[in-house]
């Protein structure tokens, strides 16, 4: 088996030796070359044409989130972004997650981290599996195109005998309850988020709970872009809030996202109990806690993502009630780890690509 080819592009001599000698111990990579900047990077990738390409976000000459554009436009390549946590490191690093970017690492102490040692699995594991992605499907998500009315109609219009339908099979499958939405994704997730989130209207009958998985920051930055987008409100959840409908909340990074009755209501909780699935937030925590809303009946939908985070999560929503589930098809996740695995269980109503999981949410809602 041919080894990983990676591209290491940053502006720090030290940091470029770091990052290769980590990706040097993992016998299925290979090192093929440096870059200081991101002009130099484009050069170095047309011709070396490396399988990945690890790019930090904050460089001079070229940024790394303008040289995510331009390699996605002129050679497109996996590109794993290193990210600082400082606010414009988070809020670049959620704009390359919309611009192509496979997925991003962030470093643990500042653009110099000399502990860089701490994220070294997770970085090595992110090259591996970019190394396995779809180019074509990342160069997709960076094309930017416009919501105009005429889409929204397309995805979201639905005819008179199909309301008719609906509203019969609302009454039937949810045995008349209240909805509530919940949504788990990883990689890929951030792009899969804006193009459900955004297609869903501003009265939607429903509060939408979101594990999107992240570090501590970038949360905060990723709610803040899709607020700015969609119709709905979108926020980062804080602890102790009362669900209401209409309102997306992502679990913050590094919290579990839990739910608890107050009164005749719910709220969010939140709390930093052990990881699951490798994570925190984990999907698995949120659905098996909102599994105990006896009250709501369910919408629960699995995208893009590595591993099988989830699938535990909604074998026991199914157990306790009314449940429609729907995951991302393999045509459009950029990764197809957790939507595969929930579609296993064989839970699954509707498998959708990520242009039409939107209006099956309308559909059930």
């Amino acid at each position: 088996m041919d080894k990983v080819k990676v591209l290491i592009v940053d502006d720090s001599a030290f940091m470029r030796k770091l990052i290769s000698e980590f990706l040097a111990e993992e016998s299925k990579v290979e090192v093929i070359g440096t870059a200081r900047n991101g002009l130099e990077a484009l050069d170095k990738i047309k011709a070396l044409k490396p399988d990945v390409v690890t790019l930090d976000v904050e460089m001079p000459v070229l940024d790394g989130l303008e040289a995510l554009k331009r390699i996605m436009n002129e050679c497109p390549t996996a590109v794993v972004m290193l990210s600082s946590t400082t606010k414009i490191g988070t809020e670049n690093t959620c704009a390359a997650m919309n611009s192509g970017a496979f997925d991003f690492v962030a470093k643990p102490s500042g653009a110099i981290s000399l502990d860089l040692h701490k994220i070294k699995k997770e970085l090595c594991e992110k090259v591996m599996a970019a190394s396995r992605a779809n180019v074509h499907k990342l160069q997709k998500n960076a094309l930017n195109i416009e919501r105009s009315p005429s889409f929204w109609k397309k995805y979201s219009k639905i005819d008179s005998n199909e309301m008719i339908k609906t509203e019969k099979n609302k009454k039937t499958w949810s045995n008349g309850n209240e909805r509530i939405i919940v949504i788990g994704t990883s990689t890929g997730g951030p792009k899969a988020l804006q193009t459900v989130l955004t297609e869903l209207p501003e009265d939607i009958e429903a509060p939408i709970l979101v594990v999107q998985h992240m570090p501590p920051g970038f949360t905060k930055s990723l709610a803040t872009r899709l607020n700015s987008l969609c119709k709905i409100q979108v926020k980062e959840a804080e602890e102790g809030e009362l669900i209401q409908k209409g309102i997306a909340y992502i679990a913050p990074g590094g919290f579990h996202m839990k739910v608890r009755k107050v009164g005749m209501s719910w709220a969010v909780l939140l709390d930093q109990t052990e990881l699951r699935n490798g994570h925190r937030p984990s999907v698995d925590v949120l659905f098996e806690s909102v599994s105990e809303m006896n009250d709501l009946a369910k919408i629960a939908v699995i995208m893009t993502g590595m591993g099988m985070d989830g699938t535990i999560g909604l074998k026991r929503l199914k157990q306790k009630g009314p449940l429609k589930a729907i995951a991302e098809s393999q045509e459009t996740s950029i990764v197809f780890g957790m939507p595969k695995a929930a579609i296993s269980t064989n839970l699954i109503d509707n498998i959708e690509d990520v242009e039409k999981i939107a209006k099956a949410i309308i559909v059930y809602c």
